[in-house]
């Protein structure tokens, strides 16, 4: 009987330590957490009468992540689209000062050329013979036109005409030094936009490689030297590149602007000195009751020779033929 009834007091004291409550964790006493409630709450979890917590969704869950390789495509996209827009730049820069400085060659050649055959000549009606290329010679020309159009008794019925001979020669002159300040102008103005524009085009592609180049430093975690260098200073050609672009265009530009500007000085004075020479011979270019200007001399003469060799020819014929 004794056996027995320590068997069942073993099996109670057993019972009882197993139903006993988990001892009390004294961090969570300590931070004020019930641990009553944490062992409820626990059990309802368990249960499945709570639902777990949401766990947010990022792209490293689905297989993709925006912050790692579209930031590095972007930017290298961006620099080198900057790169190859500063190197356009330059092609056309250097083209543009090939031409301009072809084109001014060609210009004080032609100009110096004419002039000297101009003034060489005995007056204005012999010096409508003198031809020649370049703008004083085009200027000359279009002098030369009004005034054998006026001479030539042309219709002053229209706006075109309108006024006397004088206003007539200075508006046509100063219509053509106009053309000619265009022709020289030309291309100009690609120059002054390249040099203004191309050290922004140049910083703008430095900033954004700067920006991904501290975005990657970020992400390695380490801010050494050999990790900034490379990126940053790979950054900052653009900008070396676009200063590089800027500074010949803008010597080319104020270059030819000073150069226009002699020009169109010469052609200013040239115009002057016509509307004079003009205004001595009444703008009449060929005389009356003098001897016509050797450029009209030549044709009308070529002209005659069969007129005058005809009538001699059959005057001849005829008197050969009044005794038959």
């Amino acid at each position: 009987m004794t056996d027995i009834q320590s068997t069942i007091d073993s099996s109670a004291n057993a019972d009882a330590n197993t139903s006993a409550p988990p001892a009390i964790d004294p961090l969570l006493t300590e931070a004020g957490i019930d641990p009553a409630a944490t062992q409820q709450i626990g059990k309802l979890l368990d249960a499945g009468a709570v639902p777990p917590p949401a766990v947010p969704v990022t792209p490293e869950a689905h297989g993709f992540d925006l912050g790692g390789w579209f930031p590095d495509i972007s930017t290298t996209f961006i620099v080198d689209g900057t790169l190859w827009t500063l190197i356009a730049f330059s092609a056309a820069t250097w083209a543009l000062i090939l031409i301009k400085g072809l084109q001014h060659l060609r210009v004080g050649f032609s100009n110096g050329r004419y002039q000297k055959r101009f003034w060489r000549s005995h007056d204005l009606t012999s010096a409508v013979g003198v031809r020649g290329g370049g703008p004083i010679a085009r200027v000359a020309g279009a002098g030369f036109a009004t005034l054998i159009e006026t001479e030539g008794g042309a219709s002053t019925h229209d706006l075109e005409h309108t006024g006397d001979r004088q206003e007539l020669l200075e508006r046509r002159l100063r219509q053509q030094v106009q053309k000619e300040r265009g022709y020289l102008e030309s291309g100009l103005a690609i120059l002054a936009t390249v040099g203004s524009i191309s050290p922004f085009v140049g910083l703008f592609g430095t900033v954004w490689g700067i920006m991904g180049a501290l975005t990657s430093i970020s992400k390695s975690g380490s801010a050494s030297l050999d990790v900034v260098a490379g990126p940053i200073g790979e950054a900052l050609i653009a900008t070396a590149i676009g200063i590089a672009v800027a500074v010949p265009a803008v010597i080319a530009y104020n270059f030819f602007i000073r150069r226009n500007k002699v020009a169109l000085a010469a052609l200013d004075d040239f115009a002057i000195d016509f509307i004079h020479l003009a205004l001595k011979t009444s703008f009449i270019i060929s005389p009356r009751g003098d001897a016509e200007p050797e450029t009209t001399i030549r044709q009308p003469s070529s002209l005659r020779k069969p007129a005058t060799a005809k009538p001699e020819a059959d005057d001849t014929l005829i008197a050969k033929g009044a005794p038959a």
